[in-house]
């Protein structure tokens, strides 16, 4: 039967009320603990980043910051200007997005398919490289674009502030006992936390970084070698667990194999932080509802090769 909720006017309506699933063949091996993800891929852009990409075009135009005829752009390494080329597509705005040259095939094709044009970074410079450059491009042609700015704008947090955390409290409640996220752009796990902590201070909120500034876990941060985001403020996290891109490639192919599950390595990641909370809880007695999120899926990092057979 098609839920009533779930008709709407415009795809923009169609972002959140994500599935929360437990994740009860991988806590197995932690008796009393449990730990439940957010299926942000489920989202129509596929991807955590649907939430802070229209929370700042909606924020934009009632300010008035934004209006027809401007050009929304920012920098991005896949997801976030996926999400922007969808909702600016569905709102009439042109979308212009710099990405390292390096992103994948597929979300390179999505984003063109949506309409919005690709400006190329410098591959060994990563996201701050992309950071670097759209900057330069906004300061060149002043009053041209409206940047959404996803490191330094306030609605990126407030997306899941009001959003995913509302969303993980309806269905858990007053049992969540830690939040274990990832830390990118730091919006999630920091609007997540506010969320979580406004009704329950005691809620442990724990971002998960790589461990080193050369990672293979796309998504992801290292803030001590990175151009720190604006919005990132450490007085919401209660702790950092640093990881090695082995442990969250690994997790990534447990999920799969374990719960059924394809999705990016940032997501193997944070269940891989999760699992070491978890594995602390559980050896030392204690019991306890760990929530995490599942940025995207692991079709975004899928590399297609044309031309038939070779």
């Amino acid at each position: 039967m098609l839920r009533r909720d779930r008709i709407v006017s415009s795809i923009c309506d169609a972002v959140g009320n994500t599935p929360l699933v437990r994740l009860a063949h991988i806590d197995a091996e932690t008796p009393g603990v449990e730990i439940w993800a957010k299926l942000e891929f489920m989202n129509p852009g596929g991807s955590v980043k649907d939430r802070p990409a229209l929370q700042m075009i909606l924020d934009a135009e009632a300010r008035g910051e934004l209006s027809p005829g401007m050009s929304i752009i920012d920098s991005t390494s896949g997801n976030t200007g996926v999400a922007l080329a969808l909702f600016g597509a569905a709102r009439g705005y042109r979308v212009t997005l710099v990405m390292p040259e390096n992103v994948s095939t597929a979300r390179k094709a999505i984003v063109q398919a949506y309409g919005a044009k690709i400006i190329f970074s410098d591959p060994l410079e990563g996201s701050d490289g992309a950071i670097r450059k759209v900057r330069q491009i906004v300061s060149e042609e002043p009053g041209r674009y409206f940047y959404t700015d996803q490191y330094n704008n306030p609605s990126n947090p407030r997306a899941h502030e009001i959003g995913t955390a509302q969303e993980m409290l309806a269905v858990l409640g007053g049992r969540i006992t830690h939040l274990v996220s990832g830390v990118g752009t730091s919006g999630t796990v920091i609007g997540c936390g506010r969320g979580l902590k406004a009704r329950n201070p005691s809620i442990q909120v724990i971002g998960v970084e790589p461990d080193d500034s050369f990672h293979g876990l796309e998504g992801l941060k290292h803030i001590a070698s990175s151009i720190v985001p604006g919005i990132y403020d450490p007085s919401v996290l209660d702790e950092t667990i640093y990881l090695d891109t082995e442990r969250g490639w690994t997790t990534t192919e447990r999920l799969a194999k374990q719960e059924g599950i394809i999705t990016g390595h940032s997501s193997g990641a944070a269940i891989a932080g999760a699992l070491e909370v978890a594995s602390r809880l559980a050896n030392s007695g204690r019991t306890g509802v760990i929530v995490s999120v599942l940025a995207d899926h692991g079709s975004r990092y899928v590399e297609v090769r044309t031309g038939g057979p070779r």
